[in-house]
């Protein structure tokens, strides 16, 4: 059962951050206007908050998940350097460390 949660693309790309964010801003901005006005109008205050909320719940359907759209520019990462045997590296920041312990 686990494994099908597992099968779920749960990564998103740079590019596809940006453009979720853009997305998820102009909702937020067009569904505040429109209820807004439609408040203003109507003279409702309730109706511009129902409104702001639907926008709200849209654009979180729409950003949230890691869509296909969201992923078309995948990260090329640099191949992993292989570790020497016998010796173990040290990092430079644990001899920082060791030397302000003496």
């Amino acid at each position: 059962m686990l494994s099908i949660f597992n099968s779920i693309p749960t990564h998103m790309d740079y590019k596809g951050q940006k453009l979720a964010e853009q997305i998820f801003q102009g909702i937020i901005l067009v569904s505040a206007a429109i209820g807004f006005i439609y408040g203003l109008i109507i003279e409702q205050f309730g109706w511009t908050v129902y409104i702001v909320l639907a926008g709200f719940m849209v654009s979180c359907v729409l950003t949230l998940p890691p869509w296909p759209m969201y992923r078309v520019n995948p990260l090329s990462w640099q191949p992993a350097i292989p570790e020497t045997t016998g010796e173990s590296v040290q990092k430079p920041q644990e001899s920082i460390k060791k030397k302000k312990h003496k």
